[in-house]
């Protein structure tokens, strides 16, 4: 299951990474009634298919145990231990993950870093969406630090008293490659030169949500030079960030996932070039192949489900 903060995607997933049936209900704001939907998605999935157990990814702190949420930004729970509540009522085994964590295990098993021998040693996988999230695997496993909360690489501040993030930092890396920033930066360029894009200026005007990301990357595709602008600003900033990555991780392989890796084709070349420009040694050292995410939406919940069954063999 992939638990967001507007519905609970779920999913019957086999040993093979095959995702079998999938159900989908909205995201209450309470605890309880959240835990409700879960159990009820549960019961729809467990009514057709033959199921052992259950995994729930989801974006924020997980206890290393995997057991207990310790804070969700778009979700009710704080210090709840969730694995064994929905344990105790839907009578399976029930274990959490971070969603980046869930997304990288199963691009590793079944995706971009699958392979005859194994996959890469190390390898990070980056997921573009409203922010950023971002998991580290070494050797296949997840790397997830002292406390659980390991890598958080959309916080690193690259732009010292640069745009403010909900975080609470100004300029973080998140604020300048996200599909939320990549919103900003055409905003701003707008700002400064309405006449650049009539086309994007006047959506600004007329949309009742505002700009979103995704009609900045229709635009660029079609052709429009301050959507084309925006969207080479994001690649910058993407391989900038990249170089961070390597100088600290030195993996042999970066995952692009999220939402905004639909348009990887309009800046990932870009940011590969920008990346091998600015890292240590660039000239003098093996670069990171830098990959598109293959499972897409799915991968949140086809690595869920992969935890869950390593979960249940280990038990």
């Amino acid at each position: 299951m992939d638990v967001g903060g507007t519905s609970v995607r779920a999913g019957v997933v086999d040993s093979e990474g095959e995702v079998l049936d999938t159900a989908r209900a909205a995201t209450p704001g309470r605890a309880a009634a959240l835990e409700k939907v879960i159990v009820g998605v549960i019961e729809e999935l467990t009514a057709r298919n033959p199921v052992a157990a259950v995994g729930l990814a989801l974006a924020g702190f997980v206890t290393p145990d995997r057991r207990t949420v310790r804070f969700a930004p778009h979700l009710p729970w704080r210090d709840v231990r969730v694995a064994d509540v929905l344990a105790r009522r839907c009578g399976l085994p029930v274990v959490i993950e971070h969603d980046a964590n869930a997304a990288a295990l199963a691009e590793r098993r079944f995706g971009a870093g699958a392979g005859p021998a194994g996959g890469p040693g190390c390898s990070v996988f980056i997921a573009l969406g409203t922010g950023i999230g971002a998991a580290l695997l070494v050797n296949g496993e997840i790397y997830r630090g002292a406390h659980g909360v390991a890598p958080e690489l959309g916080h690193l501040r690259v732009v010292p008293d640069g745009r403010p993030c909900a975080c609470g930092k100004r300029g973080c890396w998140e604020r300048y490659c996200s599909g939320t920033a990549l919103v900003t930066t055409l905003v701003e360029m707008l700002a400064e030169d309405p006449g650049a894009s009539p086309t994007l200026a006047r959506l600004a005007a007329v949309e009742s949500r505002g700009i979103t990301g995704r009609l900045v990357a229709n635009a660029a595709r079609d052709g429009d030079v301050l959507g084309q602008r925006a969207m080479a600003d994001l690649a910058r900033w993407l391989g900038e960030g990249l170089a961070l990555v390597a100088d600290v991780f030195d993996p042999e392989l970066v995952i692009i996932g999220g939402g905004v890796s639909g348009s990887a084709p309009l800046f990932l070349d870009e940011a590969r070039e920008h990346y091998a420009g600015v890292v240590t040694g660039g000239r003098h050292r093996p670069l990171a192949r830098v990959r598109s995410a293959q499972l897409g939406e799915q991968g949140g919940i086809v690595g869920a489900a992969q935890l869950a069954r390593e979960h249940l063999v280990r038990s």
